[in-house]
Order: C-alpha cells, then structure tokens, then sequence
C-alpha cells in the first residue's frame, strides 16, 4: 500500500527513495500543488530567491548558493537566523570589546560603550571609540597607573611645608593646589571636579552630548 500511495505523486523531481515526502535531493512538496517543485537552499538566500537546489537569485543579479544581506536589513552585526525556504544559516551576534549590542528596528547594532560613566579617572575622561583614555590638567601629568594623575615641579623646586617620613634628608615634592573648575558651571546638568580637571554628567533620562558638556 505504501509503494502504491507513492507511485501515485507524480510531477517533476520525484524519487521512490522509499522515506519522506518521495522529492528528489533539493527539492520539497510546494504547498499549494502538492508536488515537488520547491527548490531547497540549504544556506538560505537571504534577500535573494531560491530558485534551483542550493542556488539563488540575489537581488544584485547575481546568483550563488547564498546572497549577502544588504547593509542595514539585519543591523551591522547579522540576526540570529536568515532563513529561505526551510533551510537556517547561525549569523554571530558578537560586538567588538568595548561595544554593547543594541536591537534596533532594523536588526541589531553595537554601540560604542560610554566608558567614562563609570572610568575612575583622576583627571579628565575621554571617551574614545571601544575604550576611554584618562587626561590630567595643566601642571600634572598621568601616572604610570594611566588613571591617576601628580604634580610635575621642576627639579629642585620643593615645597618646604611637606616633608617626607621621619628621617628622610629632603623635602618632597608638592603638586600645585587643585582649583574647582565646578565653580565655573561648566556643565549643564552636573560637575565632578577632580584633581587637575572637571567631568560632566546629567540626569537619567539624558546623555552627554559629544561635546562633553551638554544632555540631550
């Protein structure tokens, strides 16, 4: 009864392979007719059209056993899945270090990740493209920590009001008396000042704006 029932589909790209639906390799029954006409990609073909067993037709005219996906339709680092006709291709979805991944209306993106919210900077904080660098104000210099910054004083120029452990031979070197820049208001929501520098920050609900200053 079984050999009967699939001598009975008949149609182009049919097998007697004795399993499954009786479709040659690459093709699989087509909804509406019930025959072997759906071509199967088994890499998927993206915005293309599947049009031949694991060939497609891309939307550039070309043809291929896939076809890449236009910059924007899954985001800047692919979905999850880009299925065609049954057949499921994995895309990573896997951001540089210091970007996070964001969905968004047309896929998923990595955006640069705002270091300097929670870089523990002496002085400046510049948030850079994957990472931050720390920057110190006039008369100071970064420390070998790249977060911290001292005082640069010319040699032999001591401050004779500190000294050193008990028993040191010398005065030691002070760094000049740190000045609030926050007293100047320079940023529009809030102020941190630090040795040397100042850094902004505003509300929730706002972020800062690339000119280290302003919320939007």
């Amino acid at each position: 009864a079984s050999r009967r029932s699939r001598r009975r589909r008949v149609g182009p790209h049919v097998c007697f392979s004795g399993f499954g639906s009786g479709c040659c390799p690459g093709w699989m029954l087509s909804p509406g007719s019930g025959q072997c006409t759906l071509p199967l990609c088994s890499f998927g073909c993206g915005s293309g059209l599947c049009i031949a067993p694991n060939l497609c037709s891309c939307p550039d005219g070309e043809q291929g056993i896939t076809c890449p996906e236009p910059p924007g339709t899954c985001g800047e680092y692919g979905c999850d899945l880009s299925c065609n006709h049954g057949g499921c291709q994995e895309v990573a979805r896997v951001c540089p270090l210091g970007f996070s991944m964001v969905e968004t209306a047309n896929g998923v993106r990595c955006t640069d990740i705002d270091e300097c919210l929670r870089a523990a900077c002496e002085g400046l904080c510049v948030n850079t493209e994957g990472g931050f660098v720390c920057e110190c104000g006039p008369g100071m210099q970064l420390s070998a920590d790249r977060h911290s910054c001292q005082g640069t004083r010319g040699p032999g120029d001591w401050a004779g009001s500190k000294w050193g452990p008990a028993g040191a031979a010398d005065p030691q070197p002070l760094a000049p008396p740190d000045t609030d820049e926050c007293l100047a208001t320079p940023c529009q929501h809030r102020c941190k000042n630090s040795i040397g520098s100042y850094r902004c920050s505003c509300r929730p609900g706002y972020h800062l704006h690339g000119n280290r200053h302003s919320c939007v």
